[in-house]
């Protein structure tokens, strides 16, 4: 039995433990720099802070970010938060991948974690965040072909860069497996896997352009658009909202624009989903349990860190038969037996 003197020891210690990790995790700072679009875009930014989020609230942790108003900013940004008061530096985007290795190499001892962006060879320091989007936007795809009325889908991106493309192809190969299944001909307006040719705003921050080329797509007979162009997908859903969704519908990327576009929530069949805020959280733990290494983290519908976002408010214009396609087609991807890159 343990004494009266050995209780207050052992309740002692545990308290000391206890406060200790408290402080460590307060004195722990994950450090982000977005890309241009702004922390609050509805979109990659704004999910890969609520990762940050997630670590303060679940951790005890302090974070901070940095906006990057123009690609001119990344490299400022990324030196502005080195000399040690970042414990890890997470940078969110395709583009911020040149500046990130320039400063990961040039600070071995700085831990680093860039969203959309893997390393070949991999960089000690740095853990890519990177997404299956192509398995999501596949049957993403598939739903799109089999709830059209006009046999006419469209795409458009915002930059010519992997982690645009992966969803527009995708969003065609999805499409072009249904055909096969169904003997249909559904065709996809504003990319071409063949040729890498396709519809693009070039920049991720302009509502404006996001209207235009979902009207020129309209124009053009499609009656399901997918803008794969952060924010500038806002200007879409506002056209469908004042067209109707029963002339058009939109499908979202990155979070589940039913939530993060609350005033146009009606206009979205799905959304295509990459839970950065899951897999930056996870880079965070690592890194405060001493596991962090340099390499790749693969976001897949296996471990979901991509899916498909609930139909919402058009849960019931979905049929059945089509649910039930859409789960086969999933296992599908999962078990390896349906490819999406054919």
């Amino acid at each position: 039995m343990k004494s009266f003197a050995q209780f207050l020891c052992q309740s002692a210690c545990a308290t000391a433990f206890l406060a200790s990790s408290a402080l460590a995790a307060a004195a722990f700072t994950a450090c982000q720099v977005t890309d241009t679009g702004g922390i609050d875009d509805n979109s990659f930014n704004q999910t890969a802070w609520k990762g940050v989020e997630d670590a303060e609230a679940e951790l005890g942790i302090s974070g901070r970010f940095l906006e990057s108003q123009a690609e001119t900013d990344y490299e400022a940004n990324i030196n502005s938060l080195l000399g040690g008061a970042c414990d890890v530096i997470i940078t969110v985007g395709f583009l911020l991948g040149d500046a990130t290795k320039t400063a990961a190499e040039q600070n071995p001892d700085q831990k680093f974690s860039i969203v959309d962006f893997a390393y070949d060879p991999a960089l000690p320091n740095v853990l890519g965040q990177v997404y299956a989007t192509d398995e999501a936007a596949f049957l993403a795809g598939y739903l799109a072909a089999g709830m059209t009325g006009t046999g006419t889908l469209g795409v458009f991106g915002g930059i010519n860069i992997p982690p645009v493309t992966i969803f527009m192809d995708g969003f065609h190969h999805g499409v072009t497996y249904y055909n096969s299944q169904k003997g249909t001909a559904v065709t996809v307006l504003g990319w071409d896997p063949a040729t890498r040719e396709g519809l693009f705003t070039n920049n991720f921050d302009s509502l404006d352009d996001g209207r235009a080329f979902a009207q020129n797509l309209y124009d053009e007979g499609a009656d399901i658009v997918l803008p794969v162009a952060g924010p500038v997908g806002l200007g879409s859903a506002a056209l469908a909202d004042e067209l109707g969704t029963d002339k058009l519908k939109i499908i979202g990327v990155d979070a589940d624009l039913y939530f993060t576009d609350p005033a146009k929530k009606h206009v979205y069949l799905t959304s295509i989903t990459k839970r950065m805020d899951a897999t930056v959280l996870q880079v965070i733990k690592a890194v405060m349990e001493g596991s962090f290494e340099g390499g790749v983290l693969t976001g897949t519908l296996a471990n979901g860190g991509v899916d498909l976002a609930p139909f919402h408010d058009m849960e019931g214009d979905v049929p059945e038969d089509l649910k039930a396609e859409l789960a086969s087609v999933r296992q599908g991807i999962i078990d390896g037996s349906i490819d999406v890159s054919p």
